[in-house]
C-alpha cells in the first residue's frame, strides 16, 4: 500500500519494511513466544479495514478528516486513506463535499465514523458539538439517499437514527454461511478478510476435537460462537457487555442455531459461577453441572487473563486462545504451560503496517 501520509499520519506507523518483511517480522516475535513455527494469515494491502474514525478539522468555512500525528502532538489533515474498504472510500469523499456545501452539516462537526460491511453496505455517524434539530435531520436525509448510506447524528445527550443503526456482514467459514448485524458504537473485528480466516482456523482446531461443550469468554457478538457452535453439542458463551449480548442473541436468531446460551457475566463473574462460589440470577435457567466442557474459547482484551479464568481453564482439555496483545499472551502462557501443550500456533494480521499482532494458540492438556 502506498499512502501520502506516511511518515506524518500516526494511524499506520511500521511501513519502513515491505509488507512480506512486517509479516515475517511479526510472525517471528509470535513464534518466539509459542517456541514453534507459527502459521501466517495475511490480509489484502489495501481497502481492508471496515473501521474508521475520522476528526473533522475546521479552517474557516473548510472541513477536513483529520488523525492524530505521528509525533503524537497534533493532527494531520487526510486526503486520502487507502486503508479503509472500498465501500467506506467511495464514499467518504464525496461526503466531505457534501458537508462542506451545508452550513448546517458543517456547523460544529466534530467527526465522523464509519462502519461497514463486504455487502456494501455502510454506516456513518456524524458527531456534533450542538443540538441536533428538525433542519439537521432534512438535510442529513439527503445525504443519507444520495450516498446511499444508513446515517446516525450523535451529540450530547442525543442520537437520532434516521434509517437504521446497523450493517448485515456475511462470513463463509468453509462453505456455510453466517450472518450478523454489526450495530453502531459495537465491537466488531475491523479486518473482514483476515477475521474470516481466523473464525475458520479456529473450526479447524474445534473440529479435531471430537464433541463435548464449549466454554467461551469475551464472545462479544459471536463472531467465533456461531461457527464453532456446529461442532460441539453445547455452548455457553459469556461476556460482560449488556448490549453485546443482546446483539449474539440476535444473531443467533438470525442463523436460526439453538444450541448456544448466552449469558452477560465478566470473566471473574464466571469464574465464580463455575467454582459455585455465587449463585447467579442470569444463571437461573441454565444448568451448569450438566455441561461436559471439554474446549474453552478465550478472546481477552489487551489486558489479558485474569488469574481466576487462568484457574478455571487449565482443567479444561482444550484450550484456543485468541490474542491481541504479545505481551500478555506470553504471560498467560507461562502458567497455562504448566498443564497444556502448544498443539498449533497461528498469527492473523488483522493491522497491516503497523506492529499490532493478533495471534490464535491451541493448546491440549498434557
Amino acid at each position: 500500500m502506498e499512502c501520502q501520509h506516511f511518515l506524518s499520519c500516526g494511524s499506520c506507523n511500521f511501513y519502513e519494511k515491505s509488507y512480506e518483511e512486517q509479516v515475517e517480522f511479526k510472525k517471528e516475535r509470535l513464534s518466539s513466544i509459542v517456541s514453534q513455527e507459527v502459521s501466517c494469515f495475511v490480509s489484502p494491502k489495501t481497502n481492508y479495514r471496515s473501521r474508521a474514525e475520522f476528526r473533522v478539522w475546521h479552517d474557516g468555512d473548510k472541513c477536513s478528516y483529520a488523525m492524530g500525528n505521528a509525533e503524537k502532538n497534533g493532527v494531520v489533515l487526510i486526503e486520502e486513506c487507502p486503508k479503509v474498504l472500498v465501500s467506506i472510500e467511495e464514499r467518504m469523499w464525496e461526503m466531505l463535499r457534501v458537508i462542506n456545501k451545508s452550513n448546517i452539516l458543517k456547523h460544529k462537526l466534530f467527526s465522523v465514523e464509519f462502519l461497514a460491511s463486504t455487502l456494501d453496505e455502510v454506516l456513518v455517524t456524524l458527531i456534533y458539538h450542538k443540538k441536533l434539530d428538525e433542519d439537521w435531520v432534512k438535510v442529513a436525509r439527503e445525504l443519507e439517499a444520495k450516498l446511499d448510506i444508513s446515517l446516525i447524528g450523535r451529540s450530547k445527550g442525543q442520537k437520532l437514527i434516521l434509517s437504521k443503526e446497523s450493517v448485515t456482514q456475511n462470513l463463509d467459514i468453509d462453505g456455510v454461511n453466517f450472518w450478523y448485524l454489526y450495530y453502531d458504537g459495537g465491537f466488531t473485528q475491523p479486518n473482514p478478510f483476515v477475521n474470516t480466516q481466523m473464525v475458520s482456523w479456529a473450526c479447524a482446531k474445534a473440529a479435531t476435537i471430537g464433541g463435548g461443550d464449549l466454554l467461551e469468554s469475551y464472545c462479544g457478538l459471536g463472531n467465533f460462537t456461531l461457527p464453532l457452535s456446529r461442532y460441539f453439542s453445547k455452548v455457553l458463551a459469556t461476556e460482560v457487555s449488556k448490549r453485546s449480548i443482546a446483539n449474539a442473541k440476535e444473531n443467533c436468531l438470525l442463523n436460526k442455531i439453538t444450541n448456544i446460551s448466552f449469558v452477560r457475566l465478566s470473566s471473574e463473574e464466571l469464574s465464580q459461577a463455575l467454582k459455585q462460589e455465587r449463585a447467579f440470577n442470569r444463571l437461573k435457567d441454565i444448568d451448569l453441572e450438566s455441561f461436559n466442557f471439554r474446549c474453552v474459547l478465550v478472546d481477552p482484551p489487551r489486558a489479558g487473563l485474569d488469574s481466576g479464568t487462568l484457574e478455571i481453564i487449565s482443567s479444561i482439555e482444550y484450550i484456543i486462545y485468541i490474542s491481541c496483545n504479545p505481551e500478555t499472551l506470553s504471560r498467560d502462557l507461562e502458567i497455562l504451560r504448566q498443564t497444556h501443550e502448544i498443539v498449533d500456533a497461528a498469527m492473523f494480521d488483522q493491522f497491516p503496517y503497523t506492529e499490532h499482532i493478533e495471534s490464535g494458540v491451541f493448546l491440549k492438556l498434557r
